[in-house]
């Protein structure tokens, strides 16, 4: 299994914070990704500068029949095309499409590192997948999602609002 985690905390040309979600969600479609599940929204302050506007994130448990450089690729060009430019690391940004673990694969290199260096750390990646797929288990730790939301801190447990709206997709 694939799980991606979209965030975005500013709008763009294409409307909300939501509206980027929902854009980026129907161009992973288009682009051949077959989604099983998908999370409510959550909200979380900006890290580390929580004046920035607060994130939007889901999670995405999907398949993908082509290869994971391929998913990178098209990951990449709909960040583009909603409007994604290079800025400082942490820096507010339309649109943020992560690949959280592709099939367990475990993976460095310059341009990509799976599982997701930092999903154990992440209240926003690991809250979606407890609600989409509990019994995931991190490809390196070993350890599921409700274990690594244990071991988060007291504030970063609290900090994060799981909205009970979710995007609607439209299959082709």
């Amino acid at each position: 299994m694939i799980h991606l985690n979209i965030g975005s905390n500013l709008n763009s040309i294409h409307g909300s914070r939501y509206d980027n979600i929902y854009i980026a969600t129907q161009l992973l479609i288009s682009s051949h990704l077959k989604i099983i599940k998908i999370s409510n929204f959550y909200e979380t302050p900006s890290y580390p500068n929580q004046k920035y506007p607060k994130f939007l994130n889901i999670g995405i448990l999907t398949n993908y029949k082509y290869s994971l450089s391929e998913l990178h690729k098209t990951i990449n060009l709909i960040q583009k095309k909603i409007g994604r430019k290079k800025t400082r690391k942490n820096e507010p940004r339309v649109i943020d499409i992560d690949i959280v673990d592709f099939n367990g694969i475990i993976k460095c290199t310059n341009n990509l590192i799976l599982p997701h260096p930092r999903a154990h750390l992440r209240n926003f990646v690991l809250y979606p997948i407890l609600e989409i797929d509990p019994k995931w288990s991190h490809p390196i730790l070993k350890k599921n999602a409700q274990f690594l939301i244990n071991k988060l801190s007291q504030k970063s447990r609290i900090e994060i609002t799981r909205l009970y709206k979710n995007v609607k997709i439209k299959h082709d």
